[in-house]
């Protein structure tokens, strides 16, 4: 006797912006063993756009939703603690979009609420569940690099319209918060040994609100150790990067290094190139954290990892 298939697991979003509109709802829609059931949106035909199955004109609709089994969050930053907190007391698993809070006591907060509850919080830091991505992570963890030394991080672009909640000191705004926790979580993916950074120099462009428009950071995790990470709205475009070891490098070269987006991609390691397919990294991770839901193998983003980036960037605010 075969056994039963698995049902999918009934996803509710909360939001209906850009990032849903263009790729994570098309990605729930794509993914094998995921619904997107429920869509809340301040406009209600925002939310029926994205396809699900309900649409709601407010957030709290979808959380009382019964059939909603997980919430995927993409909402400004500074709704992201108190949206996270309300799903996990109506028992709902929780993906939500970085920078999943502003702070390391919050992280700390809600990851023990989430483990109480028995309930997975999960941040959707998407460039992580790249096969790219993993592959650098593989290959710093197997000793092949040997120590790390030097990491070199960057991801900038020219460009956020005014008006936008990234601006806002109020919707938690800022480069950092943004892009610079691209960065911060590849570094330290690759330091597993590593619960925190010394910051050994910053330097910070502010708009007029005191939001950053532009942090680079020079960390030291010990020693002669040294990474460099960028962050900006107001520099040309640039994601590059390397990752140097007292046994070899790798780097990525095709500026894209933490935001490819279905095209192939390559890395660079010493001397020789290795290939990827074309991949959409949102569609793995709600493959993954919906694998995890019923049970069976997937990859989550460690809280750890969470927590510790979440520190660095109170150090660096």
């Amino acid at each position: 006797m075969s056994a039963a298939p698995v049902p999918e697991v009934k996803w509710g979003v909360l939001g209906a912006g850009w990032l849903v509109q263009t790729a994570t709802g098309a990605a729930i829609h794509s993914t094998a063993g995921a619904q997107l059931y429920a869509t809340g949106a301040r406009d209600i035909a925002r939310a029926e756009a994205t396809g699900a199955s309900r649409a709601y004109d407010n957030y709290q609709a979808v959380v009382d939703d019964p059939e909603v089994e997980a919430v995927y969050i993409c909402l400004s930053n500074e709704a992201h603690l108190p949206w996270i907190r309300t799903c996990i007391a109506a028992g709902k698993h929780v993906l939500c979009e970085k920078p999943m809070v502003l702070t390391e006591a919050a992280a700390a907060l809600v990851f023990a609420e989430a483990n109480a509850a028995g309930l997975l919080l999960v941040e959707a830091m998407w460039s992580r569940w790249h096969p790219r991505m993993r592959r650098i992570v593989e290959l710093a963890s197997s000793g092949s690099l040997g120590e790390i030394t030097n990491y070199l991080a960057t991801f900038s672009f020219d460009g956020v319209a005014p008006g936008n909640y990234r601006l806002s000191p109020d919707h938690g705004g800022g480069a950092l918060y943004d892009v610079g926790v691209y960065p911060l979580h590849a570094m330290f993916a690759l330091l597993p040994g590593v619960e925190s950074v010394t910051v050994l120099e910053v330097d910070q462009k502010r708009n007029d609100q005191g939001v950053d428009l532009t942090t680079m950071a020079e960390l030291t995790w010990g020693g002669a150790t040294r990474a460099s990470i960028t962050g900006s709205f107001v520099m040309p475009e640039s994601q590059l990067l390397t990752v140097i070891g007292t046994e070899g490098e790798m780097r990525v070269e095709d500026n894209a290094a933490f935001a490819s987006y279905q095209k192939p991609t390559q890395l660079w390691v010493d001397n020789h190139i290795e290939t990827f397919p074309s991949t959409d990294a949102y569609q793995v991770m709600f493959e993954e954290v919906s694998a995890r839901i019923r049970g069976a193998t997937g990859w989550l983003l460690p809280h750890r990892d969470s927590i510790r980036v979440a520190r660095t960037v109170d150090s660096l605010l």
